[in-house]
């Protein structure tokens, strides 16, 4: 049965029922895999999931139920299992159903081709066959992948709302394992998109990657200038993104409670929350409630401008709307609060002139457990660390173990200066991405 069937049985039900506020989310996605092992494959996956799920506002509460059966039976049962759901809620905030947006803005990425499943098992092998030349010390433990997926979404509801979407993407990576002299060292990296040249070079940099990592030494503690790589300063950003969100501050979790408008970062800080960044294959135009979406600074030049909303928390906080970010990452998934490429903005310099400004420091490159050594209603975090010196404004040799320590919020004031790359995560509903960040004086514990 499709979608449109299926939409048609619950609007008949949920009129038979009485209901005239309600909404329907359907999602379904479909993802390929592939894995290597030495020089075969050694897993190849084909998932296919996708459900539905009701919700409706019942006596000043909103019930809901899922599924993945979408018979006209379950459709009867699920409107039913709903409207009883209801009875449960205890939450006291007033639920919404969006009445709808005047515009939403229009998809700008063309859709990935994905991949037959032969084409998928052949570029793993060739991507484990690259990195195993690249190198005499790679050993057992490398591998290569390579993953497609597609999604789609759609969303009708009471108001007259009829949203849907669709994306895809496809992508490899490579995790490099090598051995020398009986020191072991690894490396990741990935890239998306499979079509000629994206590939290029990611088994070669994977493997010098690992090779940089020998014969890493030990620092003495102290308080180092601190160049944190763009992948690791997006980790700290996604470690404490949950600061961010509006409910978590509205329940006292966040420092961030009435803020807006006030100044908590450096001057030169700009953190974007964009779901139509234009280089994203995963692009969407409303949320998991219907609300159109919207690029917006969430920290402009230092400022605070605004949380992150849904349509429950933005009312409780007296919003005349939600920011768009009510997200529900599946079917059955309730809204949850989160951003859609969230990023600190470039700066003018680049890497190389960045790290220039450092006579005597260190460039984080890898950072063990972040979310475990990270407290987000605090914003303190302490985490062992490895990457290079820096001296004479140069990459010098490879450090490790080491613990860098810090609090988040006072991170952000600190920050010196940034790169102009920005280097971005893996494409979800929810990415992020940082340039390269310079913060001066930073606690370390060495040896």
């Amino acid at each position: 049965m499709n979608f449109n069937a299926v939409k048609d049985i619950l609007v008949r039900e949920a009129k038979n029922a009485g209901l005239d506020k309600y909404d329907v989310f359907f999602m379904e996605s479909e993802g390929k895999s592939a894995e290597t092992l030495k020089d075969e494959i050694s897993s190849f996956s084909l998932s296919v999931n996708g459900g539905i799920c009701f919700r409706c506002i019942v006596d000043g509460h909103i019930g809901s139920a899922s599924t993945e059966l979408l018979t006209e039976e379950e459709m009867r049962s699920l409107v039913l299992r709903a409207i009883d759901s209801a009875k449960y809620v205890e939450s006291d905030d007033e639920p919404i159903i969006y009445e709808g947006a005047e515009d939403y803005a229009k998809i700008n990425v063309k859709q990935a081709e994905l991949p037959e499943p032969a084409q998928i098992k052949n570029i793993a092998l060739s991507l484990q066959n690259q990195t195993y030349e690249s190198s005499e010390y790679i050993t057992d433990g490398t591998q290569s992948g390579v993953f497609s997926e597609r999604f789609s979404m759609q969303f009708v509801n009471s108001s007259g709302l009829d949203l849907s979407h669709s994306a895809g993407m496809c992508g490899a990576y490579v995790q490099a394992v090598v051995n020398k002299d009986g020191e072991s060292q690894e490396a990741f990296d990935y890239r998306i998109g499979l079509s000629e040249g994206d590939l290029d070079g990611l088994a070669a940099n994977v493997v010098d990657d690992a090779l940089s990592k020998l014969s890493a030494k030990e620092i003495d503690s102290g308080s180092y200038d601190i160049i944190f790589s763009g992948k690791q300063a997006r980790a700290l950003l996604s470690a404490f993104s949950s600061v961010f969100s509006a409910k978590n501050a509205q329940l006292g979790l966040s420092l961030l409670n009435g803020k807006e408008g006030e100044k908590i970062a450096a001057d030169h800080i700009t953190i974007v929350d964009d779901p139509m960044r234009e280089d994203s294959p995963m692009q969407i135009s409303f949320d998991g409630e219907g609300v159109a979406t919207y690029k917006k600074n969430v920290i402009e030049n230092g400022v605070l401008k605004t949380l992150l909303y849904d349509l429950v928390t933005a009312k409780k906080a007296g919003k005349m709307l939600s920011t768009g970010n009510g997200q529900r990452s599946s079917y059955a998934d309730s809204v949850h609060i989160a951003p859609y490429s969230f990023y600190i903005a470039a700066g003018k310099e680049s890497n190389d002139e960045l790290m220039a400004r450092v006579q005597n420091g260190i460039y984080i490159t890898e950072m063990k457990g972040l979310h475990a050594g990270a407290n987000a209603v605090t914003g303190d975090f302490s985490i062992e660390s490895a990457g290079f010196a820096i001296r004479d404004g140069k990459r010098a040799e490879a450090i490790h173990s080491f613990t860098v320590a810090g609090n988040f919020f006072e991170w952000l004031k600190s920050i010196e200066a940034v790169s102009n790359t920005v280097a971005f995560g893996m494409p979800g509903f929810t990415c992020y991405g940082s340039p390269d960040v310079l913060v001066r004086k930073m606690s370390v514990a060495g040896k």
